[in-house]
């Protein structure tokens, strides 16, 4: 089953909107305009081809997205804030046949007219396949997108997502949420982020609806949105809680009647910010939930009845996953223990694209080996510790530390450069920077002038927050660097 048919599967008539805010559509005209659109794709470049999606959130990538899953080929979601130099890499390594992107976006990518597909183009397309008779033969073991993610290595790594993963997922987070077409979520999170996508899917399924907000940094409009358009739901990574908990008196002091839950992943946010939450807000259910894009989106959640006997605990899986921790040799740990968190699920990826080799690490005889190190207790309930590799998570999106390095490493006045995960009150976690310079250049070379060189080639996101200059860098006695292990 193509995953388009299963979202639409019983919506796909339905005259309510969809989409509230500044754009809006029904879910009928956009199920119309999507497969329009779709069969544009199919008679142009046909099916199984790898086509890219890069937008802000808007009704274009709505459109876009959905449309492109239908017709058979595998969307590839990227940020737009994604560097010129990984936007090339992906490109080589994908050989995208079509490129979404908008006007703006076509610039700096300098991708050619006949390449791409922008907003403005978009109403000329139509489709002579009569929608209502259409047989799709999608198997849905195919892949329909990949979401590209920081690898270990400073290369961004393809997780391979299926229709069927995609569907499993969608299914089990309305289960678990107990989500309806009454439901009306407010988003902030992107949609090239797995996170992001699973409220577009979900919401979908069940007839709800979403409005989206891509100016979260003014917190009066978040305030404003949750107010004027009645959401039941809000979701976020753990610097969104923390800055609506520690940054604005006005929100802990606001009345939210129709905020029936809220749910948090991306990383893991201090209990302190949770607590907080529940207190201002005890009629709101807050969910704590962990993930994975390797898993689609979501592997466990804390159900709020239990959030205080359970404090600090990811959870156990959500329905149609099975979580276990395990020791070296694949045993079960046993309470108090420390081991790796593994997964297994019809959720699970197809594997990394194109890196046959990392696949094999990462899934195991149908398990998932999620690279967190975590403990359980007596109930089975799983704590996290640390993370094996040195990947760094801010707002929620994954960090290589040697991709950092490599571009700070370009400034020829600095000798070595160290770049960690720091605890931030904003954040949850940000960059740090530790810095080696010439002894003849350190009265100029500033951690001002370190961040406008990291912004000519890095996302916001990547650039360091703070600086340590030293005169050498701190090592192990095996001559590597010591760096922050962080939670995932």
């Amino acid at each position: 089953m193509n995953a388009f048919d299963y979202f639409f599967e019983k919506t796909s008539s339905l005259e309510k909107l969809f989409l509230a805010g500044n754009e809006q559509i029904s879910f009928r005209d956009l199920y119309d305009s999507s497969f329009d659109l779709s069969g544009w794709i199919s008679n142009h470049v046909g099916r199984d081809k790898n086509i890219f999606l890069i937008s802000v959130n808007n009704l274009f990538f709505l459109k876009a997205y959905l449309a492109i899953i239908k017709s058979g080929n595998i969307c590839i979601p990227l940020d737009p804030n994604t560097e010129k130099e990984n936007f090339k890499y992906i490109t080589d390594l994908t050989k995208p046949a079509l490129i979404f992107l908008t006007r703006d976006l076509q610039k700096k990518f300098a991708v050619e007219e006949n390449q791409c597909l922008t907003p403005e183009t978009l109403p000329e397309i139509k489709t002579s396949i009569d929608r209502f008779f259409n047989k799709d033969d999608t198997n849905a073991e195919n892949t329909a997108e990949i979401i590209f993610t920081s690898g270990s290595t400073g290369k961004p790594k393809g997780v391979m997502i299926s229709h069927k993963n995609l569907i499993a997922n969608t299914r089990s987070i309305i289960e678990y949420l107990e989500l309806t077409h009454e439901d009306r979520m407010l988003v902030v999170l992107p949609f090239y982020y797995c996170y992001g996508l699973s409220l577009l899917h979900s919401h979908l399924r069940v007839g709800g609806s979403i409005v989206y907000n891509n100016s979260f940094i003014f917190l009066g409009t978040v305030i404003n949105n949750l107010l004027l358009h009645k959401c039941t739901g809000f979701a976020g990574v753990p610097s969104h809680f923390q800055i609506l908990m520690r940054m604005s008196d006005t929100f802990k002091k606001t009345e939210f009647p129709y905020l029936r839950y809220v749910t948090q992943a991306g990383g893991k946010l201090p209990t302190v910010f949770i607590d907080e939450f529940r207190e201002s807000f005890p009629d709101t259910r807050f969910y704590v939930m962990y993930g994975q894009t390797e898993a689609t989106a979501r592997l466990s959640y804390l159900q709020p009845e239990i959030y205080e006997k359970k404090k600090g605990s990811m959870g156990k899986g959500i329905p149609g996953v099975e979580l276990k921790v395990v020791n070296s040799v694949g045993e079960n740990v046993k309470p108090g223990e420390t081991g790796e968190v593994i997964a297994k699920g019809d959720n699970i990826m197809i594997g990394y694209y194109s890196d046959e080799e990392a696949t094999r690490n990462t899934i195991r005889d149908g398990w998932l080996y999620t690279g967190d190190l975590g403990e359980v207790d007596e109930d089975g309930f799983i704590y996290l510790t640390a993370r094996k590799n040195e990947i760094i998570k801010v707002r929620g999106k994954r960090i290589s530390p040697k991709e950092v390095e490599a571009v700070i490493l370009q400034i020829p006045e600095i000798v070595d450069c160290s770049i960690e995960g720091i605890e931030d009150k904003i954040e949850g976690e940000t960059l740090k920077a530790t810095i080696v310079i010439k002894e003849e250049d350190r009265d100029t070379i500033t951690g001002d002038y370190i961040k406008k060189h990291c912004s000519r080639f890095l996302a916001p996101h990547k650039v360091p927050y703070i600086f340590e200059f030293r005169q050498n860098i701190t090592i192990s006695p095996t001559g590597k660097k010591i760096k922050k292990i962080v939670n995932e």
